[in-house]
């Protein structure tokens, strides 16, 4: 039987505890306590008939694990519940922008050939201001007037003509 003055932090240390939980053991078991010179809580134990096993940590772990667990799995799943939400709407924001694409480029080929026909109608207008020109001017070199004018006027419908088939392509 040898009894020991030991620190808290020491007791604990040899029982495997913490140095709080060998303080509440001592005040449990009602060990004797003293001071040391230093000012440290000293306890008179005899570790040899003390027969302290502590208590498994794990097991009192285990239920707030296990809930712990739980809340993770919800978490996990409201997560993939959130990504799978995310994923139907930018599916269908891709689908608006293929439609919105193809209709841009619909509006871009017709403005290509809105440009070409704008091309090809003034130039049909120049040829004709100088033929109306020509006839308002009343002199041809080379004929009578009036027989170049009816000459000049056929040629003036015809344009008209081939101007508004073109147009109309």
């Amino acid at each position: 039987m040898c009894i020991e003055l030991l620190t808290y932090a020491d007791l604990g240390a040899q029982l495997d505890i913490s140095r709080e939980a060998a303080r509440s053991l001592a005040r449990r078991r009602r060990l004797p306590r003293s001071q040391s010179e230093d000012g440290k809580a000293l306890v008179s134990v005899d570790v040899s008939e003390l027969r302290y096993k502590p208590r498994p940590r794990s097991a009192r772990r285990a239920p707030i694990d296990a809930s712990l667990a739980q809340i993770e799995a919800v978490k996990i799943e409201a997560f993939k519940a959130e990504v799978a939400r995310l994923e139907a709407v930018a599916t269908a924001y891709r689908a608006v922008f293929e439609r919105e694409r193809e209709r841009a480029d619909r509006l871009a080929v017709e403005l290509t050939q809105a440009a070409a026909e704008t091309t090809a109608a003034n130039a049909w207008a120049a040829i004709l201001e100088n033929e109306v020109a020509v006839l308002r001017n009343g002199r041809h070199a080379g004929g009578a007037i009036a027989g170049q004018a009816a000459r000049r006027l056929g040629h003036l419908a015809a344009a008209i003509v081939e101007a508004d088939r073109a147009s109309r392509r």
